[in-house]
């Protein structure tokens, strides 16, 4: 059978141009000088979600199962991202950061995290209650540990540069709404302008839509985004913070619970919490989104997180809702703070991924199709991780390129 030549606009098609995607394409011209890459992203310039609403944190990989992705990416992945950010005159700032112990039963989970650091290979110092002060004068705990290789960055102007320094064509304004996959021809993909581009390889990292695009193309992702959005308050008194303070979190989820964090443009933000959002980019109660809240309420893992989590959730939302029961939880570690040292600012929403019995994909989550490569899961710490993710994203396409 004679197969009919194709005009290919690239090599290699990449969906999403948040800091992953960037990266990707950073990767892919890096390993194979002269491949052609193209990169679709729907809004009007890079990293508007997931990469560009975060609290900026360089995590150290502490809090990460021993020999996932998440914790060999993210160990690496934050030394490379400060040695990227100073060869590039990127914002950023090695601050390290307390774990506080607040409540006594929070003690041994607390010591899990310094083994789980050293088996990390990630320097950690234990302090008593009255060595928290050396760090931060105003937080008080029963004990804490310091982990020196946290930081702070510009995440959205390290994606910018990701862009940049790849040489890829970046179309923004181009939102995927269908795909055409064919083994022996390649990828054809329609934006919502009505554009047609034609790739040999598509990886899909699109985020908050990966699983729909994994769908547009043939593929059975085999999960689910359920949304949450993370609320986050700015500190009036920034004076009380002078760096970062997390709380210990609950190894049954993949959130870090409320913490504080001073930014790279001297800021502290306080957050995030998690409350399932209405739409996938439902960044207040206001915003619903009829179609894609039915697509979430018919994935039945949606409703076994519900049965399985409710005292959480109901946690979660109560300090949504109530400005004084979020205050009650930073009292916490920062009994000086009062609601009015609380000011609202913007939301984030993590793409977290569901497995239809109801679990919460805890590692990052990356699949191949024919001509296909589909990132399904990274939420935090991605931003971190990117660089080493891009990397092994852009191995995956270039592999299949070989092979088409």
């Amino acid at each position: 059978m004679r197969v009919r030549s194709v005009a290919y606009d690239c090599d290699v098609l990449v969906v999403g141009g948040g800091i992953v995607g960037l990266s990707t394409a950073y990767a892919i011209t890096r390993a194979a000088p002269g491949t052609r890459v193209t990169v679709l992203e729907k809004e009007a310039g890079p990293a508007r979600h997931q990469t560009g609403r975060n609290s900026g944190v360089i995590h150290s990989g502490i809090y990460y199962r021993p020999g996932s992705l998440k914790a060999r990416y993210a160990v690496r992945g934050a030394a490379e991202m400060v040695k990227f950010c100073a060869e590039y005159d990127i914002d950023h700032a090695v601050t390290g950061k307390l774990i506080v112990a607040t409540e006594r039963e929070e003690l041994p989970r607390l010591h899990a995290l310094v083994q789980r650091g050293r088996e990390n290979g990630i320097p950690v110092r234990e302090l008593g209650a009255a060595q928290i002060a050396e760090y931060e004068p105003e937080v008080r705990g029963l004990a804490a540990i310091h982990v020196g290789t946290t930081g702070i960055c510009d995440f959205v102007g390290v994606a910018r540069r990701l862009g940049e320094a790849s040489g890829a064509e970046i179309r923004y304004g181009a939102e995927v709404v269908a795909v055409d996959r064919r083994a022996s021809l390649g990828v054809a993909v329609r934006t919502r302008a009505g554009d047609v581009v034609r790739g040999r390889v598509l990886v899909n990292c699109a985020g908050l839509y990966c699983d729909e695009v994994a769908r547009l193309t043939g593929d059975a992702p085999g999960m689910r985004i359920v949304p949450f959005r993370g609320e986050y308050y700015s500190l009036a008194r920034g004076s009380l913070v002078r760096g970062l303070v997390y709380p210990v979190p609950d190894p049954a989820f993949p959130f870090l619970g409320v913490h504080l964090t001073r930014g790279v443009d001297g800021g502290v933000h306080i957050g995030p919490n998690a409350v399932p959002a209405l739409a996938r980019e439902g960044y207040g109660w206001s915003v619903v989104r009829p179609r894609e809240l039915a697509s979430t309420l018919a994935w039945p893992g949606a409703w076994a997180i519900a049965r399985r989590h409710w005292r959480y959730g109901a946690g979660e939302l109560r300090r949504s809702l109530s400005k004084a029961a979020f205050t009650a939880a930073v009292r916490r570690m920062l009994p000086a703070v009062t609601s009015d040292d609380l000011v609202p600012a913007g939301a984030g929403v993590r793409a977290q991924a569901v497995l239809r019995d109801g679990a919460l994909v805890d590692d990052f989550l990356i699949r191949e199709g024919v001509r296909a490569v589909h990132v399904l899961n990274a939420p935090s710490p991605a931003a971190t991780a990117s660089l080493p993710i891009g990397r092994e994203v852009a191995r995956r396409a270039l592999s299949a390129l070989a092979e088409a």
